[in-house]
């Protein structure tokens, strides 16, 4: 199995973009912020990333990009999923040649298949490849939600390590923790709740907002997973920035704000996303402004 452990703060890296392309400069400048502000795993080629604009091709250099840059430090995770069970399974057999650290594997969407469909589809493809995987539960986006008793069935394959909880419900972390095996990760994905949920007993959170604020949000976190109260307090501070990274549909807006910040050359989307509205940017500005995280007044 893998040398880590999957735990703590791990960014949902987003695909920069410039004229129509992977801008790698970006890229490049992006996976340093995160390094050095000590980031402790890196997805590529999640819902952040523009998963559904990406080729096959771009998903393959974006990955040696950020491995080659990170090497052994942290771990690099990759999006294979899809409502397809044997276009799943067929990438993330391939992801797993490359040197991925794990698969990160979505609800199917769309099919809106019952219970035990779901189990079928993550059971054939733990069975079919050897790499670490991490179901991926996104009802706001898939539909459908894998049930407490259906996860808690996962986690009895060994290479089902973890499941990315992205309902919002933080007190799913208790009620998963003592359903599923002792060492089943448990990451949030839904920043507003992530303290929660790791007050509450989950092992960290595949975040958005890490790209924005990756040092506080490191800190935090540790707190929280030591049962410390003061968790909450502390980050009450990133509320709005967290509520104006929901203005509108994700990564619009942190596209926006990685660029505000300097850190992106452009806030280039693929259509169908489109950019974010001028009056949503100036809210945004303001709030990065007002938490001291852009260079004078843009």
């Amino acid at each position: 199995m893998s040398q880590f452990n999957f735990k703590g703060i791990i960014t949902a890296l987003v695909t920069p973009f410039k004229n129509g392309d992977v801008d790698e400069a970006s890229l490049h400048k992006l996976l340093e912020q995160q390094l050095e502000n000590g980031i402790e795993g890196l997805v590529v080629n999640g819902t952040t990333g523009e998963s559904p604009s990406l080729t096959p091709q771009e998903v393959k250099r974006i990955f040696t990009i950020t491995k080659e840059k990170v090497g052994c430090k942290i771990p690099v995770i990759v999006g294979t999923g899809s409502n397809n069970t044997a276009h799943t399974l067929a990438f993330t057999q391939e992801v797993e040649k490359w040197g991925a650290d794990a698969a990160l594997v979505v609800v199917p969407y769309y099919n809106k298949p019952p219970q035990r469909g779901m189990v079928e589809h993550f059971t054939k493809i733990a069975k079919c490849c050897s790499i670490p995987q991490i179901l991926y539960n996104v009802p706001g986006r898939t539909v459908v939600s894998l049930s407490d008793e259906s996860i808690a069935e996962l986690s009895k394959i060994n290479n089902i390590i973890g499941v990315k909880e992205a309902s919002g419900d933080p007190n799913r972390a208790n009620k998963l923790r003592s359903m599923c095996r002792p060492n089943f990760v448990l990451l949030s994905g839904d920043d507003s709740s992530c303290v929660e949920f790791m007050l509450q007993g989950g092992d960290g959170v595949i975040s958005v907002i890490s790209h924005v604020i990756p040092k506080d949000l490191v800190q935090i976190s540790k707190k929280a997973r030591n049962h410390e109260s003061a968790a909450l307090e502390e980050y009450v501070k990133f509320s709005q920035l967290n509520s104006d990274l929901c203005l509108e549909s994700n990564p619009i807006p942190v596209k926006e704000a990685l660029h505000l910040m300097g850190l992106l050359q452009t806030d280039e989307l693929r259509c169908p996303l489109a950019p974010m509205l001028p009056e949503n940017t100036e809210k945004l500005r303001k709030t990065l402004l007002e938490l001291q995280l852009l260079k004078g007044d843009l």
